[in-house]
């Protein structure tokens, strides 16, 4: 037996993740009668982690409204910057996304992750134990309901995935302050409390150092410097404006 029909309107932003057939203004879906909004909006693709207001005949309803028949509402994504709870935000990034963590690491920004899979119970445990944000790419993990906040990373490219996460979070940047290998902080050395770290060269050329508390590695201003001080500068630019 059929439910309700019910006429939903995505936002151009969120018909990335709907097929062609419900990207149309007032698309009629058929409900059960029983079911939540939420529910709908996820089954036709939308995580819950992209919705931001749900307006239903003009007025504003959360995800647990149950729709009923003939209504007409509108599915809006979230708003920029998203507002959570907690200062500083803290990331939680899939294993798909190590370039982006080291670049969040690389602005000081507390990004968590590891290069081996711990699966998805794993990690939307570990999002609602340490209160992250947890980016992913992967929509079915980003719709288990136990992670504390959640994010689709939009692009494949690191560039445009900086610039998405900073712009929709708006984190406090701090460069040069944590380690982009395990995420730990960073603190001045002394040269020779390093030079055992050191190749001879490096300690010829280099007099200005700073170790992970964490894992001891030891970061310089090597040869790659210049191309990561360009990322640092432009994320710092693009979060001024």
């Amino acid at each position: 037996m059929k439910g309700p029909e019910i006429h939903l309107s995505f936002d151009p932003a969120l018909h990335l993740f709907v097929a062609s057939a419900h990207s149309a203004a007032r698309t009629p879906v058929v409900t059960d009668g029983s079911s939540t909004l939420g529910h709908v909006v996820e089954s036709l693709g939308v995580p819950l982690t992209e919705v931001g207001r749900l307006v239903v005949d003009g007025a504003e309803v959360s995800v647990s409204h149950v729709p009923q028949a003939g209504e007409s509402i509108e599915v809006h994504p979230v708003e920029r910057p998203q507002r959570l709870p907690g200062a500083p935000l803290r990331f939680l990034l899939d294993v798909h996304l190590g370039t982006l963590a080291r670049r969040l690491r690389l602005l000081g920004v507390d990004a968590a992750y590891t290069n081996e899979d711990p699966g998805d119970a794993a990690l939307a445990a570990l999002s609602a134990e340490e209160q992250r944000v947890l980016l992913s790419r992967d929509r079915g993990l980003l719709r288990r309901r136990e992670i504390w906040a959640g994010a689709f990373v939009y692009s494949d490219r690191p560039d445009d995935q900086l610039r998405d996460v900073l712009g929709r979070f708006a984190p406090t940047l701090a460069p040069w302050t944590r380690c982009t290998a395990c995420n730990g902080r960073l603190m001045d050395a002394d040269k020779n409390s390093v030079r055992e770290h050191l190749e001879h060269g490096t300690q010829r050329t280099y007099d200005v150092f700073a170790q992970c508390t964490a894992c001891g590695r030891v970061y310089w201003r090597g040869a790659h410097h210049a191309r990561l001080e360009a990322i640092v500068e432009q994320a710092l630019r693009e979060s001024a404006t």
